[in-house]
């Protein structure tokens, strides 16, 4: 399947606990489309345009894990970096509060195109940026900025540069309550202990680190860690 300026294609998810899932992403890592230069403008290269539509396997194994988590009515759920927002759209057939987020300004129009293959009713989008940016414009990213706070915040690959600890668990922080919970999955990149640390001090407690592993195939393996944090 293409567009008229990049190419995508379309796969069925399976994930325990719901029905499989139809996703539309890039069709691979070459794709690129900024001709406005609104990407540009929110800090994403022509070299990371791509990546928030791929389907990751940190992804795949948070959606896994939110599948199995009880559905609370009265909790507001936040993904942050949601890319293709896989992990959104599971809670959120499964009954969850959810409102997902990211900074680029396609993420949107392909959660809306999952939402309709999947026959599902929308879902909240926002706007959000962790680090040093200038404040964007509504033009730039085609939804409204992150400013709400959530009792549960999920995400994955978050941690990906050396820089990433402390902006995000600062970003975390702002958008989290008082009495908040924390869910990351963390491909082993190196910098988890730094973010162990910075989330230490801002009150939320590494309550559990579970190790995930996968053979994915024969040549690709995923090692990686579900962390949970807990501010009580």
């Amino acid at each position: 399947m293409s567009t008229k300026n990049y190419y995508t294609k379309i796969e069925n998810i399976k994930i325990d606990g719901t029905n499989d899932l139809i996703i539309r992403s890039l069709l691979d890592r070459q794709q690129y489309y900024d001709p406005k230069g609104a990407a540009k403008r929110l800090g994403i290269c022509s070299a990371s345009w791509s990546l928030f539509g791929m389907l990751w396997p940190s992804s795949i194994h948070l959606a896994r894990a939110i599948a199995k988590r009880p559905i609370n009515p009265d909790e507001n759920i936040l993904e942050i970096g949601c890319g293709l927002a896989l992990a959104s759209l599971v809670a959120h057939r499964l009954g969850a509060k959810i409102t997902a987020s990211d900074r680029h300004p396609k993420a949107k129009l392909f959660l809306q195109k999952n939402l309709r293959l999947n026959n599902m009713p929308k879902l909240p989008f926002r706007h959000g940026q962790w680090g040093e940016h200038p404040k964007p414009s509504l033009k730039d990213t085609g939804a409204p900025l992150l400013e709400k706070k959530y009792d549960l915040i999920i995400g994955s690959d978050l941690l990906y540069e050396p820089d990433m600890p402390i902006a995000l668990a600062r970003f975390v922080n702002l958008h989290a309550n008082k009495s908040a919970e924390v869910w990351v999955v963390d491909p082993n990149r190196g910098y988890r202990t730094a973010f162990n640390r910075k989330m230490d001090t801002l009150g939320f407690q590494l309550s559990s680190d579970e190790t995930i592993t996968e053979d994915i195939s024969e040549q690709e393996k995923y090692r990686g860690r579900l962390l949970i944090y807990n501010r009580t």
